[in-house]
C-alpha cells in the first residue's frame, strides 16, 4: 500500500508513467471504439428515421398544398372561362329587341334519338312553351315544356324539329331539319338550280311565329347536286355552340315597350 501511494506520489511530481499511460491508451482506444459502434449506429438510426419520417411528412404536406393549388386553379380557369361566355351572352342579348331571359343548363337527354336540355327557369321566371331559346352565337331551339321552377327546351338538331329559315343573301326561304346529329341540319327541298353557295347564313324566316326573325341558324356546308333528282343534298351547320354552351337566352316576342292601345273607333271618328 505504501509502495504503491510512493509511486503515485513519484509520478505525480515527476511523470515517470505518462508514456505508459499513452501507450495503454492507444491499446485500449480500438476496444473503445467496438464498444461505442452499438450506441452510434442506434443513434444514427434513430436520427436517420427521424429524418426521413419528417422528409415523408413534408412531402406529404407538399403534395396536399400542390394538389389544393391545382383545384384552385382548375376554378380559376373555368371562373374565367364563364366569365367570358356571360360576356359573349350579354353582349349578344344587348342587340336584341326583344325581352330576354338568361338562364343555365341544368341537364342534357342522354337518349340518342333526342336533343333535349333541362334549364333552371320555369313558370316562375315568366317561361312558356314555344319561347325561343339561344346561345352567343345562334338559334339552340325552343321550349317545349314548362315546370314551376324547370324547362325542357327542343334543340334544332332534334330529328322532330323544324325551323323556318330564310338564306340571309339571296332571301330564299327553306326548312331546317334536325337529324339527330349536334352539328347537321337538314335543307331539304331545294332544287338543283337554287342560288345558293357553301358559307351562307341562314336566319330565322319569322313565318310560323315561333322565333323572330333574323337570329342566325346555320351555315351551309355541304351541297351535292344529283342530275337525276330534282333536289340537292344541302347540309348545313348550326352557328349555336349545341354541345358547348351553358348560359342560355330565353327570348320573349313581346317588345321591351309596350305599344299604346289604340284608340277606339268611336274616338277616332270624333278626331
Amino acid at each position: 500500500m505504501a509502495a504503491s501511494l510512493a509511486l503515485m506520489t513519484m509520478d505525480h511530481r515527476q511523470h515517470h508513467l505518462q508514456s505508459i499511460r499513452a501507450d495503454l491508451s492507444l491499446v485500449v482506444y480500438p476496444l473503445q471504439y467496438v464498444v461505442n459502434i452499438p450506441a452510434a449506429v442506434g443513434n444514427w438510426a434513430s436520427e436517420t428515421l427521424a429524418t426521413r419520417d419528417k422528409l415523408l411528412e413534408e412531402n406529404r404536406r407538399l403534395r396536399e398544398r400542390e394538389l389544393l393549388q391545382q383545384m384552385r386553379l382548375q376554378t380559376l380557369f373555368s371562373l374565367q372561362a364563364e366569365n367570358a361566355r356571360l360576356r359573349e351572352l350579354l353582349n349578344s342579348s344587348s342587340k336584341i329587341n326583344e325581352h330576354v331571359l338568361i338562364g343555365e343548363l341544368m341537364a342534357v337527354d342522354q337518349d340518342p334519338f333526342q336533343r333535349r336540355v333541362v334549364i333552371n327557369k320555369g313558370k316562375n321566371d315568366g317561361v312558356f312553351e314555344g319561347q325561343p331559346l339561344l346561345d352567343a352565337y345562334g338559334v339552340m331551339g325552343q321550349v317545349v315544356q314548362v315546370n314551376t321552377l324547370t324547362s325542357t327546351a327542343l334543340l334544332i338538331t332534334d330529328p322532330n324539329n323544324a325551323i323556318p329559315v330564310q338564306d340571309n343573301r339571296t332571301g330564299l326561304r327553306a326548312i331546317a331539319m334536325g337529324i339527330g346529329e349536334s352539328d347537321r341540319l337538314d335543307i331539304p327541298n331545294i332544287p338543283n338550280n337554287t342560288d345558293i353557295k357553301v358559307g351562307d347564313l341562314l336566319v330565322t324566316s319569322g313565318l310560323g311565329g315561333h322565333f323572330p326573325p333574323g337570329y342566325p341558324v346555320a351555315t351551309i356546308a355541304t351541297i351535292k347536286i344529283d342530275q337525276t333528282q330534282p333536289f340537292a343534298h344541302v347540309v348545313a351547320t348550326p352557328m349555336a355552340h349545341l354541345e358547348r354552351s351553358r348560359e342560355v337566352l330565353l327570348v320573349s316576342q313581346q317588345s321591351a315597350v309596350e305599344p299604346k292601345p289604340a284608340a277606339p273607333v268611336t274616338e277616332r271618328i270624333k278626331r
